[in-house]
């Protein structure tokens, strides 16, 4: 139909718009793409919330320790200064002067004053044997009495035999006396290791046992007190 068939009189719709196309129903159809991106802007946005899903699960669990402890190391120098420091009065720290290192003075370190590190051999009787295996029991032996208690030379010498010496004679010292104070075992040159074994056996203590020249014997016992023998 022609313009001059059109039975009705022209309207706002019959007015081209600026760019010469038709308004009103004569507008031109709607592109296919305006249609069809509106569910392209759905589906990204769901891959990207799947994706983001997926890598929040997978990540490193230890991650998240590592971080924490890396936090933890961080504040541990303080947390160390906190809990060593000790006030030296309270004597919790390691101050030497506070008792925490040994004082020889109190006997727990190798002072012998202490009475807790050394000790003198006992003198038991394994040290007696050890002793008297390696004497002379066949040396001349003179117990002496010398101011000691009456028979204390007889005692003695029978002490001595009762270990095996065989050659052992009592007597009491000779008029004006040895001058001694203490107890006595001399022994002439290479009796050391008898003269030894039979103070042991009267029980003379072995710091008594001199070397010393001698009229006649190996070995001499001069007595000033008690005897104590052993066994």
């Amino acid at each position: 139909m022609t313009r001059s068939q059109y039975a009705y009189p022209p309207d706002e719709f019959d007015v081209r718009g600026p760019d010469d196309a038709p308004v009103g129903v004569h507008r031109a159809p709607r592109s296919r793409w305006r249609g069809v991106w509106p569910f392209l802007l759905v589906a990204v946005v769901a891959v990207a919330v799947a994706v983001g899903g997926v890598m929040f699960l997978s990540r490193d669990p230890g991650s998240a320790d590592d971080t924490s402890t890396a936090t933890q190391a961080t504040e541990a120098p303080g947390d160390a200064g906190d809990t060593d420091a000790t006030d030296p009065a309270t004597g919790d720290a390691t101050d030497p002067a506070e008792g925490d290192v040994t004082d020889p003075a109190e006997g727990d370190a190798t002072d012998p004053a202490g009475g807790e590190a050394t000790e003198a051999p006992t003198g038991g009787a394994s040290d007696l044997a050890t002793l008297l295996a390696a004497a002379d029991k066949g040396a001349f032996v003179r117990v002496l009495n010398d101011g000691g208690p009456a028979g204390e030379a007889g005692r003695g010498r029978d002490a001595l035999a009762g270990q095996g010496f065989t050659q052992v004679e009592a007597a009491n010292y000779p008029a004006g006396g040895s001058g001694l104070t203490e107890t006595t075992v001399w022994y002439t040159e290479g009796r050391q290791d008898t003269a030894t074994a039979i103070a042991a056996a009267l029980g003379i203590p072995s710091d008594r046992v001199v070397q010393q020249t001698v009229r006649s014997g190996d070995v001499v016992v001069v007595i000033k007190g008690a005897l104590t023998p052993a066994g």
